[in-house]
């Protein structure tokens, strides 16, 4: 594996660490990219990794879009993120999820963990047995912050949605909207029902064929394969699976006027945000978009150290406020020519002192 540093995603990360505990079986990554507004917060992805280079750009790529999607959504957080190296049959023990809070823990507040793919609720509960500095943890009341974090990230890309085609298309309303969902999960799935209520035609697909026909069937809409989903004609593209999906290829098969979901890192290559703009496709960058789980995460955690309840919905209004960013940076991207995932990055490259 090349050196971290000489890899082409490393950005002057404050924190790159590998975790090995010989006794567990657990490898982990923790990158932490900058605590410039605050601690580094970011999910951990349990993901088996064709070769370790892999899960390094994995890590380095998402610890700093989390630097930018925190400073994006007006969050005292920096940016971190954490990837365990699993298996090829993908075993997950408590002894690993505790060595892992260890590792945690022993960084001092640094970094602060929570859900990602791979990882559930009952995973972040054992890793807080070892560790405080985590979140995403069971909500302990009716209006109280806490949780799967994968609802309220699907609520700020369904409302960023209904502002991407109000600004390319020129719709108030989703009613007849033809929107292709990629990821049928928690976050896909959840955007698709909301999208459904408002009566958007509705494309849907996931590697998991039988849950994306279930999906249909129960709105309505179709499922097709997951290797045509992105040529799949229609308004709108949206990516809830996992990224660098828009490559040259994925770029060229794209028949639509937005591209709009929650998958990290969509864009494979920071040429191909200038591709899309290129090609007329309006994109909402995607840490802006999907940054309603960290929002949640964040506001439940900042609660819990000052020894309050986080409030739900002081989680939503927060949430929706997503539109409105979305909407200064296409405008920005419109007036200037420049792609509007430069204008993002630009944005919260000064919200972190890189300006």
């Amino acid at each position: 594996m090349t050196a971290f540093w000489a890899e082409p995603d490393f950005d002057a990360h404050e924190l790159v660490q590998l975790v090995h505990d010989r006794a567990s079986g657990l490898t982990a990554i923790i990158a932490v990219h900058s605590t410039y507004c605050g601690p580094g917060a970011g999910g951990t992805r349990f993901w088996h990794y064709e070769n370790p280079a892999m899960a390094m750009r994995d890590c380095l790529r998402l610890s700093r879009g989390m630097s930018y999607k925190n400073a994006m959504a007006g969050l005292p957080m920096g940016g971190g993120k954490a990837v365990i190296l699993a298996d090829e049959q993908r075993i997950k023990t408590p002894e690993m999820l505790a060595a892992f809070g260890d590792a945690v823990e022993g960084l001092g507040g640094r970094y602060v963990t929570a859900e990602d793919v791979g990882i559930t609720e009952a995973d972040m509960v054992a890793v807080s047995q070892r560790t405080a500095h985590v979140s995403g943890l069971p909500v302990e009341g009716n209006g109280t912050a806490g949780g799967d974090p994968g609802p309220f990230t699907a609520y700020g890309i369904y409302l960023g949605i209904k502002a991407a085609v109000r600004h390319k298309l020129g719709r108030d309303s989703l009613s007849g909207v033809h929107v292709a969902v990629q990821g049928t999960g928690s976050v896909g799935g959840g955007v698709a029902r909301l999208l459904a209520r408002d009566g958007a035609r509705l494309t849907l697909a996931d590697i998991n064929e039988a849950r994306a026909a279930s999906l249909a069937a129960e709105l309505e809409g179709t499922a097709v394969s997951s290797e045509s989903i992105m040529a799949t004609a229609c308004d709108v593209f949206s990516p809830n699976a996992l990224g660098a999906i828009l490559d040259d290829t994925g770029i060229a098969a794209l028949d639509c006027a937005i591209v709009a979901g929650g998958a990290n890192n969509q864009l494979a290559r920071p040429e191909h945000g200038e591709k899309l703009a290129a090609r007329g496709i309006l994109y909402a960058p995607d840490y802006v978009i999907n940054a309603g789980g960290i929002i949640s995460v964040a506001t439940e955690y900042l609660a819990r150290r000052d020894g309050r309840m986080g409030d739900v919905a002081d989680v939503n209004a927060r949430v929706e406020q997503i539109p409105g960013r979305l909407e200064a940076i296409w405008q920005e991207s419109d007036s200037s020519g420049v792609s509007s995932d430069v204008v993002a990055d630009r944005m919260a490259q000064k919200l972190i002192g890189r300006g």
